[in-house]
């Protein structure tokens, strides 16, 4: 539990404590990878909190980049057993600026629409994404892809080992919306 602060409302003149819970502050590194877009893909998270490192990634058949950047994010969230203030990096300047810029909150209040006629790809993604997002204070933050920062390199390396794998499941949520075009 966190430090107990007496109340600073003085006319109760009681005894009334409030808690103040610290809230843990992870980091997160992501990346995805296809070869081919689309085609086979992975992704690559590394999440880091007080000195523990821990990495994950998987990966479709059959998918497209942009997914396994989002995916990355999502696994690396979904991993978080509590409520947590997390720093999260990637080299996706589309996944960074569609969440620190407010686009995906208005692609939802839109029905999943860019405009009137153009549809967003990867809603499934997004809303779970802005769900993960709603338990967690993140900070999405860009960094530069392939420009020696380790833990990016690491995440790219763990989503093209994914992406190369036999047997891959079906990344349902693409195989969808392929149908729909």
């Amino acid at each position: 539990m966190g430090e107990v602060y007496p109340s600073p409302d003085k006319r109760l003149g009681s005894k009334t404590k409030t808690t103040v819970e610290k809230v843990k502050q992870v980091i997160i590194f992501t990346d995805g990878a296809c070869i081919g877009n689309p085609g086979p893909g992975g992704y690559g998270t590394i999440l880091i909190y007080q000195g523990h490192r821990k990495e994950l990634s998987g990966g479709y058949r059959q998918t497209t980049n942009n997914r396994m950047e989002i995916m990355a994010a999502i696994v690396g969230l979904e991993a978080l057993r509590e409520k947590c203030k997390v720093t999260l990096y990637s080299d996706s300047e589309y996944l960074v600026k569609a969440m620190a810029n407010g686009w995906v909150q208005r692609w939802r209040a839109n029905g999943w629409k860019r405009n009137k006629r153009q549809k967003v790809l990867n809603p499934d993604l997004w809303e779970r994404l802005l769900q993960l997002c709603g338990c967690h204070e993140v900070q999405f933050i860009w960094v530069k892809g392939h420009a020696g920062t380790p833990e990016n390199m690491r995440c790219d390396e763990l989503a093209m080992q994914a992406a190369q794998q036999p047997n891959s499941p079906y990344d349902e949520g693409y195989i969808s919306q392929s149908e729909i075009k």
